[in-house]
């Protein structure tokens, strides 16, 4: 594959993608083929443009030179979000590459807008096109180069895990539409006289812009604090529980820095009775093995929990059958019974399934239970703390 052969030239250690260098290195490759492909592209379908007097070709010409400069901008995304943490951003610069991102989808809108108006104009003023079959020979070729530039972003998107070379794919897929509907247009007027390059000018141009909007809706997700990636999430937990003494997780918490710039915390329950000494060996072993190899930063709380038999047993389960008749209490954790005589305090934490709405306030829900509750067992008192999944 030709992608591979690109890889193998430029590239060195190519597998090793968790380093930070050759990483850079895959971004770098993208961004100077995304500029030489679009540079030479919009050549040619200005040249085309010109010729013809097509606004549509004209309009497609300069959205490849706005993807030129996309790709200029995701080089420079690149070379900073690869900065080194400072004091003022402890976590690095990662996320710099989602911006550099969101620039490039401001840049793809502004190009549809400004094509929207040239567009309409040459609706109302219409000028001929001019057939000819070279300048429509060109434009076929420029559709595969832009196929074929969609599927190495992909490629290279894919392996890196770059929302920013992703990004590139789709628009460039999209223009592979938006060039389709151009040169449709532009065999239609061998044989009409009709406005029909304005009218594909426009859909282009329309067009253009939805791209633009997907693309900022994509890129400003990781920024706003999207949920993590959820194979993420099953290592972290599944890695942790491998753990000895380690019983259960709850409370994993995922921050995105940047591509692979990920702190996360977790807690862990852990038998009550066990050495704090041998625990803090067997925690500490755990959050820096699963940090080194999923290449984030990981904390693990501890929680103590005690062994569900006698009185708390009962408790528990009568605690479960309140909880099971609402649907949208998802489930429970760090059960204990704390105090001695008549009056005890039950603690425990409330998840919430973030699906379902209880049409409730948080202070109202731990009202209910704790009413429920104290119908059951005058005696205890319910400490209760309102709990959702952030995954």
């Amino acid at each position: 594959m030709f992608f591979e052969l690109l890889i193998n030239k430029f590239i060195k250690d190519k597998n090793n993608i968790k380093n930070d260098k050759v990483r850079n290195s895959y971004g770098l490759l993208g961004g100077i083929v995304g500029i030489l492909v679009n540079v030479l592209l919009f050549i040619i379908k200005l040249s085309v443009g010109v010729i013809v007097s097509s606004i549509a070709i004209t309009a497609d010409a300069f959205n490849n030179l706005s993807d030129a400069a996309s790709s200029l901008i995701t080089i420079l995304g690149f070379k900073l979000s690869s900065m080194p943490a400072d004091k003022e951003h402890p976590f690095g610069h990662g996320r710099l590459e989602y911006l550099s991102a969101l620039i490039v989808a401001f840049m793809v809108m502004l190009v549809g807008l400004q094509f929207i108006k040239t567009s309409f104009n040459k609706i109302v003023n219409p000028e001929p096109v001019i057939f000819d079959f070279i300048p429509f020979i060109l434009l076929f070729v420029s559709i595969f180069l832009k196929l074929w530039l969609s599927k190495f972003n992909k490629y290279v998107g894919d392996k890196i895990n770059s929302s920013a070379l992703k990004a590139a794919s789709v628009d460039a897929l999209g223009d592979v539409f938006t060039t389709s509907c151009v040169v449709l247009s532009f065999l239609a007027s061998k044989f009409t006289a009709l406005p029909i390059d304005g009218y594909v000018g426009l859909a282009v141009a329309i067009f253009i812009v939805y791209s633009g909007f997907n693309l900022v809706k994509d890129t400003i997700n990781p920024l706003l604090g999207e949920a993590p990636d959820p194979e993420l999430v099953k290592s972290i937990e599944e890695k942790v529980l491998s753990y000895e003494n380690i019983l259960g997780t709850h409370d994993l918490i995922v921050h995105n820095y940047g591509p692979g710039k990920c702190m996360a915390s977790i807690h862990a329950e852990i038998p009550s009775d066990i050495s704090v000494v041998a625990i803090h060996e067997i925690i500490d072993k755990a959050e820096r093995e699963i940090s080194a190899e999923l290449k984030i930063y990981l904390v693990i709380h501890i929680d103590p929990v005690c062994n569900i038999e006698g009185e708390v047993k009962e408790a528990y389960d009568e605690i479960q059958k309140v909880i099971d008749e609402y649907d949208f209490i998802e489930s429970i954790h760090d059960f204990r019974v704390v105090g001695e005589g008549k009056i005890k305090n039950l603690i425990f934490d409330v998840v919430l399934d973030v699906t379902k709405d209880s049409h409730l306030s948080n202070e109202a829900l731990i009202d209910l239970i704790s009413e429920r509750v104290k119908k059951i067992h005058p005696c205890y008192n319910c400490v209760i703390t309102i709990d959702k999944h952030y995954v």
